[in-house]
């Protein structure tokens, strides 16, 4: 049986959400990030001259090793430390994300932290400022999330926030399988395995028929691990593997609506909402 991790492959450009709702992220293009990216370039420009101009009226009498002191600390300043800073304190975004409406997440879709602010900024110094920005163009037209160096090492994806986020529609439930399905166990299935069942069942369509059935026997193979009893026999896979996904979103939902039950009973209510 495969590693349900390896089915994360299957998922394409989408992230997972809640009990594994897949969400089709819209990455931002290549245009957009060079677009961000020059203003952003500009805005570190002006930094540096306005801390040129700076040092020169300060500095006047110092030694030149003062001098070199202040100019490595500029350089830090504007290249690494207040990129980083901005990147942090905005939540993934910067001078030139914002003004394209774009935002850094990780690749999990989560927020990015101090950590992946600064190892973009460590490796956008070397691929932007110290490269011309060559190797970020190139990688960014090449990597199918159009990810620059920077984003690899860190882990990180660029998405447009002005573009609408598309969930991929849950499977429906086989009126020919639901009294197998309501009283079957069925555990919790691995988040890469249930993206990677929801995008074959919406995908299927499209695909060769050797490989819409070699995919849907392997799925169909892996997600029975998690499944008893067994499926009636002389099933279509694809049938089976919408009815679980299906009664396993249904659970989950369930669940989640009896925990907010729960919760407005025991907790007061939020004055701010009445």
């Amino acid at each position: 049986m495969s590693d349900p991790g390896s089915y994360r492959s299957y998922a394409g450009d989408d992230m997972i959400t809640g009990e594994g709702v897949a969400v089709e992220v819209p990455v931002a293009s290549v245009a957009a990030r060079m677009a961000s990216g020059a203003i952003d370039v500009f805005v570190t420009l002006v930094v540096l001259i306005a801390g040129v101009f700076a040092i020169g009226f300060v500095a006047g009498g110092v030694s030149d090793a003062v001098i070199g002191i202040l100019f490595i600390g500029l350089s830090v300043l504007a290249f690494i430390v207040l990129p980083t800073a901005v990147e942090t304190l905005s939540r993934g975004r910067s001078l030139g994300r914002m003004a394209l409406g774009l935002r850094t997440l990780r690749d999990d879709g989560g927020p990015t932290t101090f950590r992946h602010a600064l190892v973009r900024g460590l490796v956008g110094y070397v691929e932007i400022y110290l490269l011309l920005g060559v190797p970020a163009v190139i990688a960014s037209m090449v990597h199918r999330r159009a990810k620059r160096l920077g984003d690899m090492a860190a882990g990180t994806i660029v998405i447009s926030q002005r573009a609408a986020l598309r969930l991929t529609p849950p499977p429906p439930m086989p009126p020919a399988l639901m009294p197998w399905a309501l009283s079957a166990d069925i555990a919790a299935l691995p988040s890469g395995l249930t993206v990677a069942i929801r995008q074959f069942l919406a995908r299927a369509p499209g695909l060769s028929p050797a490989s819409r059935h070699t995919l849907g026997v392997d799925l169909l193979a892996s997600t029975l691990a998690y499944v008893a009893p067994q499926p009636p026999p002389g099933f279509h896979p694809e049938v089976v593997l919408s009815a679980i996904v299906a009664e396993r979103r249904r659970r989950d939902l369930d669940r989640l609506w009896r925990e907010e039950q729960l919760r407005g009973r025991v907790l007061p209510a939020d004055p701010l909402t009445r």
